[in-house]
């Protein structure tokens, strides 16, 4: 199995998104964990990518290195051709401002400022003028414009996921970093989140990159890596709910296995 970066995450001209080498290693005493190993990827700019696996499997680690909230132990991170510099956190906090869109599975809303001000947040921390036009429709593809003027603790928690995703939209941002963005929503709300980045993808051109469990979810996709111990260990292009959930069973019958071998 080969994704776009090639064997050796080598380049490819015109990517959003690349990781070269990409591990990550946690703890320095006792017995060390590895989350990431020597992961290659590279995405072109307008691309909705899936990430999926089982529980444990560096899922929310890859997220997190290739969006820069992590730094990797070792390999390269290039965001639009720039390579991501972890020496200095404010350089690194204005880099992703004005690049990247994070939905988070906590949601990390302030609790102290409403709906509106929330979503608005990275535009005006960025110093960039807010889009009326664009907060007006993606508020009311997510059925919050009756909510601006609440606090996160006045909504329940889909609502709460619901401002997540438009905050992370309606700064415009190159790539959408997604963790889990549809697991607090209902079939419904799910769909329609799942609608807006489509649109982000075909409209705008922006790149999305989600962690799913959800195969209807992933389906929405146009590329499924499939991650296993770290490692990205099978890919889908053009998935259905059906395959996609074929290929999780597998995966998890073939780590259910090892682990049995490995305590044998």
């Amino acid at each position: 199995m080969m994704n776009r970066a090639g064997a050796h995450g080598r380049p490819v001209a015109g990517d959003v998104l690349r990781l070269a080498s990409v591990s990550k290693v946690y703890g320095t005493t006792g017995v060390p964990v590895t989350a990431l190993k020597s992961v290659n990827l590279s995405l072109a700019p307008g691309t909705f990518t899936a990430i999926m696996g089982p529980s444990g499997s560096g899922k929310s680690t890859l997220l997190h290195c290739a969006s820069g909230l992590d730094q990797p132990s070792s390999g390269e991170v290039y965001i639009a051709g720039q390579q991501m510099t972890f020496g200095n956190e404010t350089e690194l906090t204005r880099f992703r401002r004005g690049r990247i869109g994070f939905v988070f599975q906590q949601f990390n809303l302030l609790p102290s400022l409403t709906v509106r001000q929330n979503i608005t947040l990275p535009s005006r921390l960025e110093g960039k003028r807010v889009d009326r036009q664009r907060l007006e429709a993606v508020v009311e593809r997510v059925d919050l414009l009756h909510r601006l003027d609440h606090h996160p603790a006045q909504l329940s928690g889909g609502e709460q996921q619901r401002v997540a995703i438009a905050r992370a939209l309606v700064s415009n941002p190159k790539i959408i970093f997604a963790d889990e963005p549809t697991g607090a929503l209902d079939t419904h709300r799910a769909a329609e989140v799942l609608d807006l980045f489509d649109q982000a993808v075909r409209e705008f051109g922006q790149t999305v990159i989600m962690v799913t469990h959800d195969p209807i979810a992933a389906s929405h996709a146009d590329l499924v890596l499939f991650l296993v111990d770290g490692q990205i260990v099978d890919e889908m292009a053009r998935p259905n709910p059906a395959t996609v959930a074929e290929e999780m069973a597998r995966l998890g019958e073939e780590v259910a296995r090892r682990h049995a071998r490995s305590e044998s």
